[in-house]
């Protein structure tokens, strides 16, 4: 072979090598082996629709998308709070039992015992190895002599009986509105609970959850102090009587408003329906109405010894809003219609607030 020809040939294999790499780097044409064929193509494109949903609206502005399948605030793809429900606390009546039972006197602890014994005996809502939670009202960082916080005396005496009935543990808790750890001392609740063996349990923020109330009207969903509910057997609110320069009296129904987390204080616009629906959310054991001594003005917070005069009277009661009509027309003394929480909650069902109409046994002890 000549050396030319020879050189020819090299040239046109070098010329084939570098088109088959530049058709084989090149886009393809549509109508290329390796593309889909148009019956492949339409498969593959229902699939992507199935990923987004099954419906197709993958291929669609956002806007154009149905309102289940919106989301323009992103709250629907955020992790959702769980919510709870407190159980009903409450137990049957015990045959010929009161609903209020009325102590007047001086020494608590039989005044305790008598009025208890009025409703069924402690012995009826306590049984052996009950874990009992008792709410007081805690809520200012007051001296117990002016009336705006729960006797630790009464508590003291409460937290006695408990025992002697067989509970196993004793919870006393509250989330009062100044700092928790001065409330619980100043007041004197600290020392009664630790001294007679009960446990305190004061509030943080990981202690509350969200508590869902069906049937409520401005707490369907709250933040609620559960931690020291968990486990608990049987529930008993301790109250003060005092006077509240928002709903008129601050009594057993009102006491639970101290569970409520979040920006209560918003409530106060509503206060009425909001404390109905503390019935609603707390169906207690039993309740005791604290009229050992009574705030009679300047509620809830007080301040002044003048403010306060003695009640000697301790309420134990299965019905909370007729033991707060009892302690409005009678220890506070109040003349006028009863505050519309009680009106309200009667209407919805939760309680009586004609106490005269509920079975009652009054009694001087000591």
């Amino acid at each position: 072979m000549s050396e030319d020809k020879h050189r020819d040939e090299s040239a046109e294999q070098q010329r084939k090598a570098h088109a088959h790499r530049h058709n084989a780097s090149a886009p393809r044409e549509r109508g290329h082996e390796d593309w889909p064929n148009r019956r492949e193509f339409i498969k593959r494109l229902g699939a992507a629709a199935a990923l987004a949903g099954g419906t197709g609206y993958l291929w669609l502005a956002p806007e154009t998308w149905p309102l289940s399948l919106r989301d323009p605030t992103g709250d629907r793809g955020r992790p959702q709070q769980a919510v709870f429900r407190l159980k009903n606390f409450r137990v049957d009546a015990a045959p010929g039992a009161k609903v209020l039972g009325v102590a007047r006197g001086g020494n608590w602890e039989p005044m305790l015992r008598m009025a208890i014994a009025a409703i069924g005996g402690i012995g009826h809502f306590i049984r052996k190895g009950d874990v009992v939670l008792i709410k007081p009202n805690v809520a200012f960082d007051r001296s117990p002599k002016l009336g705006a916080t729960t006797n630790p005396e009464v508590l003291a005496a409460l937290i006695r009986l408990l025992w002697t009935a067989g509970a196993a543990e004793i919870r006393v808790t509250d989330n009062p509105i100044e700092s928790p750890e001065s409330c619980f001392v100043r007041s004197g609740i600290t020392e009664a609970a630790l001294r007679n063996g009960a446990k305190v349990v004061l509030p943080s923020p990981a202690g509350f959850e969200m508590l869902e109330v069906p049937g409520a009207q401005r707490i369907v969903r709250w933040p609620f102090f559960y931690r020291p509910f968990r486990g608990a057997d049987k529930v008993i609110g301790v109250a003060p009587v005092k006077d509240h320069n928002l709903c008129h009296a601050s009594l057993c129904t009102k006491n639970w408003y101290g569970l409520l987390g979040g920006r209560r204080n918003q409530f106060h616009q509503d206060i009425h329906t909001l404390v109905a629906d503390l019935a609603l959310m707390i169906r207690p054991t039993f309740v005791i109405l604290d009229g050992s001594r009574i705030l009679m003005k300047n509620g809830p917070t007080g301040g002044d010894l003048s403010d306060v005069v003695p009640g000697r009277t301790l309420v134990a009661a299965t019905d909370q809003i007729a033991a707060d009509a009892f302690g409005y027309s009678q220890l506070l003394g109040r003349t006028d219609e009863l505050p519309q929480y009680l009106l309200n909650a009667r209407a919805r069902g939760l309680g009586e607030s004609d106490w005269r109409a509920v079975a009652m046994k009054e009694e001087q002890v000591g």
